[in-house]
């Protein structure tokens, strides 16, 4: 498949100005897309915008994911993040790619494009540990980020698990299960006055904590147990460690 032709034929599709093997189009006046080959020509790198559009930003994602492409591009791992990109008025601070599997684009109208296409996005280096299963990538980028609206704010990774005996309420899966940082926020506060309780969390770069309540507040994780620690001290450092 030549890529170049291919992305010539998108509706209202035009150079990306700055930017070498690259173009942009658009469906209607609310999605906007900006392309790039991958320097041997066997890829294409994709970003999506929707509702607001930032050509500048478009391009300067696609130009540091063609830099590091041969990080983000990489076979057997559904979704990738590098840090170190910046654009100016945001706040992003990575670009991350998904692989085809993940996103499907273009399988409705041209399924062959789908296979060679990496979904491109501004990023925040606390979102993408490198280590997602495909299941978990799908969750990522389909739900929980939101990568078409670039004034998104960030969402953390974070795996957990929570038992509370006093409420009933606790994880259904085997192991820790991706979720949003405010439910961990949410269920930390109910393991007060419930011995036996516990809320296990996992950040990006895979340290696991647990806390729990015997009377006191109990933190353990990698480095031991930690004691008397009020409520918002254990919020404080439960929202640190999504920002590793």
């Amino acid at each position: 498949m030549d890529l170049l032709t291919t992305l010539a034929n998108f509706p209202n599709a035009a150079p990306l100005a700055g930017l070498d093997r690259a173009c942009t189009w658009s469906v209607g006046p609310v999605l906007h897309f900006a392309g790039a080959v991958t320097a041997d020509g066997s890829w294409l790198l994709q970003t999506n915008q929707r509702g607001r559009h930032d050509e500048d930003l478009a391009r300067a994602v696609l130009a540091f994911a063609r830099h590091h492409e041969e990080r983000l591009v990489v076979e057997g791992r559904p979704i990738a993040a590098v840090g170190g990109f910046s654009a100016a008025g945001y706040d992003f601070d990575a670009v991350a790619a998904t692989a085809p599997e993940v996103h499907g684009h273009h399988r409705t109208r041209n399924p062959d494009l789908t296979a060679v296409t990496y979904i491109i996005f501004p990023a925040f280096d606390t979102e993408v540990s490198g280590r997602e299963s495909l299941e978990e990538a799908q969750a990522r980028y389909q739900k929980m980020l939101s990568p078409a609206e670039i004034g998104r704010e960030a969402v953390p990774f974070l795996r957990m698990r929570f038992d509370n005996p006093r409420t009933a309420g606790g994880s259904t899966n085997p192991g820790r299960a991706l979720a949003y940082p405010q439910m961990l926020r949410q269920e930390i506060p109910q393991l007060q006055g419930a011995p036996g309780g516990f809320a296990e969390w996992e950040n990006r770069i895979g340290e696991v904590w647990r806390v729990a309540w015997d009377g006191e507040w109990v933190l353990s994780g990698a480095e031991g147990e930690r004691r008397g620690m009020s409520l918002d001290e254990i919020l404080e450092f439960s929202d640190e460690t999504l920002r590793a």
